[in-house]
């Protein structure tokens, strides 16, 4: 039988693979109509169902990987650094600022930003240090610090600083799109928006979910419909901002995207406020040492 990149022609070639492919996808489709009906034949009897092996899937076992009801998990956020916003004890405010001398495009993702963030504002940071400012908005009574960063005329980091004891945390920033840039998107109101925080699932991953958590206000009003999403998968941070809408029936619900979007990848954490001299690092993102399998997740 003759080999497909053995035919010299280009045309019969690219003929060949598409008939391939086309053969390949009906077979597929076949064999799915076929267990379809051998489940509704056989009924309880049938066979359980496929699941597809995917690297979440199949994830390595880890022990610090903990249970949504861990009591000793729960205790400690109870009294962590974020226990006050939870608990509704603590309005967050963030000030939101730069690196020196921004590119005008970082200012669209600004204020993309201060729409999805509720009481947030907009410092420039023109020639102050990162110390001076997180002095200064700790005395105006911040209790977030955002610090962008960009490269190539987009944002490609993000410092955030929990003020004034910390921690501080720096994340890589890719895939933006502007509220604009997306077709068709909706209006935010003025509601404070219901918070998903999604699969972070070890200790590390509740530590991080709760700090980006901490950035709301936890009193979602609902007839605003507005739903800020943080979904962490193999370590990366897809964030997105949707309103959603029920059916005539309210069996159902269709969403409707605002904007920003954007994924975070976490490079490191620092348990006080952003101090680079004597600060202590919790933890730093290695990749030699820790991406030697596919399958193994620190969040």
């Amino acid at each position: 039988m003759v080999h497909v990149n053995d035919i010299r022609n280009k045309a019969k070639r690219a003929q060949i693979r598409q008939k391939l492919k086309v053969d390949k996808e009906k077979a597929k489709q076949e064999r799915k109509l076929k267990r379809k009906r051998e489940a509704q034949e056989l009924g309880e009897d049938a066979p359980p169902k496929q699941v597809p092996k995917t690297q979440d899937s199949t994830r390595e076992a880890d022990n610090t990987v903990v249970a949504p009801d861990d009591e000793e998990v729960l205790a400690d956020e109870e009294q962590d650094e974020f226990s006050e916003y939870f608990a509704n004890l603590k309005k967050p405010k963030i000030m939101i600022t730069t690196r020196p001398r921004p590119s005008s495009s970082l200012f669209k993702f600004i204020s993309d930003l201060m729409l999805m963030f509720p009481n947030s504002f907009f410092y420039p940071r023109r020639t102050f240090g990162l110390s001076d400012i997180k002095k200064w908005a700790h005395n105006k009574k911040f209790t977030h610090l955002l610090v962008l960063g960009e490269k190539a005329n987009a944002c490609n980091q993000m410092l955030v600083a929990h003020l004034p004891i910390g921690p501080t945390m720096l994340f890589k920033i890719s895939n933006v799109t502007h509220a604009k840039d997306i077709r068709g998107h909706a209006n935010k109101s003025d509601h404070l928006p219901e918070i998903i925080l999604n699969r972070f699932q070890t200790r590390l991953g509740h530590r991080v979910g709760r700090f980006l958590g901490s950035m709301f206000q936890h009193e979602p009003e609902f007839r605003g419909r507005n739903v800020v999403t943080f979904h962490n998968q193999r370590d990366f941070i897809f964030v997105r901002h949707h309103r959603y809408q029920f059916s005539e029936t309210g069996e159902k619900a269709k969403l409707h995207e605002i904007g920003p979007r954007f994924t975070m990848k976490m490079r490191w954490i620092m348990a006080d406020a952003f101090d680079t001299e004597h600060g202590e690092y919790e933890w730093v993102h290695k990749r030699k040492q820790e991406e030697t399998s596919r399958r193994k997740f620190a969040l």
